[in-house]
């Protein structure tokens, strides 16, 4: 199955040209084109059509991801929501307090996946040392790279700590790349950062649509 996804703006990658209508047609788990969806669609009348508003661009990528899903817990809405509050819960102290089993850590750490992807993340950086952890990142579909030795602190946020939204792009977008890719409710890619990663759209990984807000 071809599929043609579509957005207002496509930037392929950092530094390069926005192409205004523009589309990547996806076969399998690679982009087999890109460029003007008109073009496109004329060259592959079969393909399913995407249409995304906003700005596609390559997948985010996150550092500090062991941070994030192994030292961060966040509570299950809306079992322990009542008890602990929404918000991720972080510190030596606090994380001890509440006697985490492995097991609760791997169902956080699915919950922690879920939030990445709702933000335009494909990538992370860190190294997974629970078991449960691992395996919830590896069944997430995420990228997992060595640690970086000079990276923003840790944040769900990829454009935090960033001079530019380009600077968390992983990757390009061209024939025979992953098709991994992202789209945000934005004019363009200067908007970004003041709009937020949670301006997320949709999130495609493996040419799979694994996050699309409702």
């Amino acid at each position: 199955m071809r599929t043609l996804h579509t957005a207002e703006l496509l930037v392929p990658g950092a530094g390069c040209e926005p192409l205004p209508d523009g589309a990547v047609l996806v076969e399998g788990d690679r982009i087999a084109e890109a460029g003007p969806f008109a073009e496109l669609a004329e060259r592959h009348p079969h393909a399913r059509a995407r249409r995304w508003p906003g700005v596609l661009t390559p997948g985010l990528l996150v550092h500090g991801g062991d941070a994030l899903l192994e030292r961060t817990y966040y509570p299950d809405d809306p079992y322990e929501v009542t008890e602990l509050g929404a918000d991720p819960i972080s510190g030596e102290a606090e994380l001890e307090a509440l006697k985490i089993t492995e097991a609760r850590w791997g169902h956080s750490a699915r919950r922690g996946t879920q939030k990445l992807l709702a933000r335009g993340v494909v990538a992370v950086t860190g190294r997974f040392t629970v078991p449960a952890v691992r395996t919830a990142v590896v069944r997430s579909g995420l990228t997992v790279l060595p640690p970086a030795a000079s990276a923003p602190p840790p944040s769900l946020d990829p454009f935090a700590g960033r001079d530019a939204a380009e600077q968390a792009f992983y990757g390009v977008l061209e024939p025979g790349a992953p098709a991994r890719f992202a789209v945000f409710a934005a004019q363009d890619v200067q908007a970004l950062p003041a709009r937020g990663a949670t301006s997320c759209v949709a999130t495609v990984i493996g040419g799979r649509l694994l996050h699309r807000r409702r």
